[in-house]
């Protein structure tokens, strides 16, 4: 079944193959989809903006360079009145990972609240070892 999992009102996650439903896509009202893979498609619809995050799903990438740009891209998107989506190839770790370090930037969530939420919007999300470490990395980061 194609779905999209709401995180919060204006933040949504899911798999690449719900990503491009471009009927899913346009109910939604989506404006914005970061793509967090090096190989999926995007959607191409105009309206819809698109933000690639080329990473594999493996616990060496650095996915935490990329924490900052996505987050204050999804922030840009809210505060416009967009709804943002965040997809990678299952909708498990890698998005799960982006909105994570979303909610503790933009929503000043701890690793733990932030991660609560998507995984109760998202049950199968988990980041693997490497982008939970990454994570843990951020939020003494953004304790600064």
């Amino acid at each position: 079944m194609l779905q999209l999992w709401k995180v919060t009102d204006s933040l949504l996650i899911s798999n690449s193959r719900s990503a491009c439903d471009k009927d899913l896509l346009t109910q939604e009202r989506v404006k914005l989809c970061i793509n967090v893979s090096r190989q999926q498609p995007f959607p191409g619809l105009e309206q819809v903006q698109s933000l690639r995050v080329p990473v594999f799903d493996d616990p060496s990438e650095d996915l935490y360079k990329y924490f900052d740009l996505c987050s204050d891209a999804i922030e840009k998107t809210v505060r416009r009145g967009g709804k943002c989506l965040v997809y990678c190839k299952n909708g498990r770790s890698r998005s799960a990972a982006v909105c994570t370090a979303y909610l503790m930037k933009h929503q000043n969530l701890s690793l733990q609240d932030a991660f609560e939420m998507v995984k109760t919007a998202r049950p199968v999300a988990e980041p693997n070892i490497g982008f939970w470490s990454q994570l843990q990395k951020y939020e003494e980061h953004l304790q600064k």
